[in-house]
């Protein structure tokens, strides 16, 4: 399922292999579960209190914060439980109206980032995206603090960063602290340098053999959930989602390849892990390499 998606074939293809529920339980999971969702919502405009001026703010403190405390996407998380820098940098979040961010790349760099602390501190809490009933407390039922309001994880990527940006690179930059996501960068995303980082973050997704591989004797890509849970978003951009793949391959004759659509796709199954060492010590599934 996509991060935070509501995915019925997702879940239900979940539940069979990991939670064994019997009909009657997963028909009263699904209904308490619709509610939550149903009680979700987006805020389009926003009354911080104390608020900081948009044209003051940034994010020097995250940046610190994830480049002392994740090495090569190894997220240190009871490090960055006691870094007050990241307390700091939520309680900046809820100061600040993020409408009154005067540009795009401000706006988008704010979200990204946004997204990335509060899917830390979602762990932080006690919540865990590894199991059905974890996805939903993950994404969906646990709320953070922005601007005055609240919103979460579920709504912040489907209903604000996808159609308000109608950026597929997104996919590639925000983290939802499992280790089939995307490596969490070690800094903040900066709207001064947000392309270049975008198109790092892309590149380094599609090439990464953890979480894509291409056999070229066999014709078959076998890619990363994000492309299937997503693909109407790279189709879009790019005509097909092979054509959107082959614009960050490096190899020059695979992207070709892939270009002319030589290539059968799979799926990879996602791994849940935690992408680092848990907030009790112990530590998670490991680099993701």
């Amino acid at each position: 399922m996509p991060r935070g998606a509501v995915n019925a074939n997702a879940f239900e293809a979940q539940h069979s292999r990991e939670m064994r529920l019997t009909f009657a339980q997963m028909i009263g999971l699904l209904l308490a579960l619709t509610l939550l969702h149903g009680c979700s919502s987006v805020p389009r405009s926003f009354e911080p209190s104390r608020p900081i001026p948009a044209g003051t703010f940034d994010h020097r403190a995250l940046d610190g914060v994830l480049r002392d405390h994740v090495h090569e996407g190894i997220v240190a998380y009871p490090d960055i439980a006691r870094d007050s820098r990241f307390s700091a940098y939520l309680d900046a979040l809820n100061r600040v109206d993020p409408n009154g961010l005067p540009t795009r790349a401000e706006r988008l760099a704010f979200w990204i980032n946004a997204y990335n602390a509060f899917a830390i501190d979602g762990i932080l809490a006690g919540y865990s995206p590894r199991t059905l009933v974890g996805q939903y407390q993950y994404f969906i039922a646990h709320r953070h603090k922005v601007g005055g309001r609240t919103i979460n994880l579920y709504d912040l990527e489907q209903k604000l960063l996808i159609p308000d940006f109608r950026e597929p690179r997104i996919h590639f930059a925000i983290v939802c602290a499992s280790r089939s996501c995307p490596r969490l960068i070690s800094g903040a995303y900066d709207p001064a340098r947000l392309e270049e980082q975008l198109d790092a973050g892309a590149r380094a997704f599609v090439n990464d053999p953890f979480r894509n591989r291409f056999d070229r004797q066999r014709k078959v890509a076998r890619l990363s959930k994000i492309f299937e849970w997503f693909e109407e978003d790279f189709s879009a951009e790019a005509g097909s989602l092979l054509a959107y793949v082959s614009r960050y391959v490096t190899d020059d004759d695979l992207a070709r390849e892939l270009a002319d659509g030589r290539f059968r796709v799979e799926f990879i199954d996602y791994d849940w892990s935690l992408n680092g060492v848990a907030p009790d010590g112990e530590t998670g599934a490991g680099p993701s390499s």
